[in-house]
């Protein structure tokens, strides 16, 4: 792809992620934080990109109108949908923004399939009891007392760590979009294991708790396959270049990594650790995950072969 369509996935990407005006400050601060990394990558130099979406000096119609190849139509318009759920299912003014995409890209019917596949793989609950669970017990405290085995919870983060990482080295937008629900069921698992049923808005309180936001996360891993020039065709299905997609793989690995350790000791410790603790300590536990991720790449890149994009829906509605 030209550097004019790579600017212009990123700017539909970033329009995607304001068109609800529903993001936290910090979330917003995230955003801007990758934005202006993002912008800075393979050349850009676009300082002002996050500003300008912002600001609302961007349009669609300019946007749609920089993307010339029926593939990197098809790539930007998987993007806003995968922005549009990152943060769970698309609310009314998502929708009808992508609607308005679909229409400005000149996108068939399986557009709007993609948008439902997604759809679906942002609703798919934390564990099945989870809603009843949370209506009937309160997040902050314990259904009853529990002593896990943590040799086997060390493992399971492990084994997640590994997947995410696995994940984000197929080229389809959709195993990319897997990743922060699989995330969410981690940390539900671990909360569950420490006698803490939690339902999903307790789970996405924790992760902005410890410096994850959701659409950011999704807009960082997307941006790095993006313009590390790691995607290849549109729903080809291909492995490409494994050895030079460490990078990539391996936030994915430390990010769950991290987030799989830090909320063990959370819950362990009944939930008394302060918000800064929690970000320090998921700060730390990153950058042990980045540092073990060449110890791990080669498993990471074994079940990379193992997985098929295809079944991303019930991969995670198994997990």
């Amino acid at each position: 792809m030209s550097p004019s369509e790579t600017k212009s996935i990123v700017t539909l990407s970033l329009l995607a992620a304001f068109v609800d005006g529903e993001k936290h400050e910090r979330e917003r601060a995230e955003i801007k934080r990758i934005a202006e990394g993002l912008s800075q990558a393979d050349g850009l130099n676009l300082p002002t990109l996050y500003q300008d979406v912002l600001m609302k000096r961007v349009s669609l119609a300019s946007v749609a109108g920089e993307l010339r190849s029926t593939e990197a139509r098809q790539l930007a318009y998987e993007m806003a949908v995968c922005v549009c759920d990152a943060d769970g299912t698309q609310s009314e003014a998502e929708r009808m923004f992508l609607a308005d995409v679909r229409t400005s890209l000149g996108l068939d019917a399986s557009a709007a399939a993609f948008s439902q596949k997604a759809e679906e793989i942002a609703a798919v609950p934390v564990a099945a009891t989870a809603a009843a669970a949370a209506a009937s017990v309160p997040a902050s405290v314990p259904v009853a007392p529990k002593n896990p085995d943590t040799a086997e919870l060390d493992k399971s983060i492990l084994n997640a760590s590994i997947l995410n990482g696995a994940l984000e080295l197929l080229p389809e937008t959709l195993s990319t979009m897997a990743i922060i629900p699989l995330q969410m069921k981690l940390v539900y698992r671990i909360g569950k294991s420490y006698g803490y049923e939690l339902d999903s808005g307790h789970i996405k309180d924790f992760l902005a708790t410890v410096g994850v936001g959701l659409t950011s996360q999704y807009l960082e891993q997307a941006g790095r396959k993006l313009l590390g020039g790691l995607l290849g065709k549109v729903g080809g299905g291909l492995l490409r270049g494994l050895g030079n997609q460490a990078v990539s793989s391996g936030m994915s690995f430390a990010s769950t990594y991290a987030l799989g350790h830090v909320a063990k000791r959370y819950y362990a410790g009944g939930r008394t650790l302060s918000a800064q603790t929690l970000k320090d300590a998921f700060s730390g536990v990153v950058k042990e995950g980045q540092n073990l991720q060449t110890q791990y790449l080669p498993a990471i890149q074994e079940k990379a072969r193992t997985l098929d994009a295809g079944k991303v829906l019930s991969l995670v509605r198994g997990a």
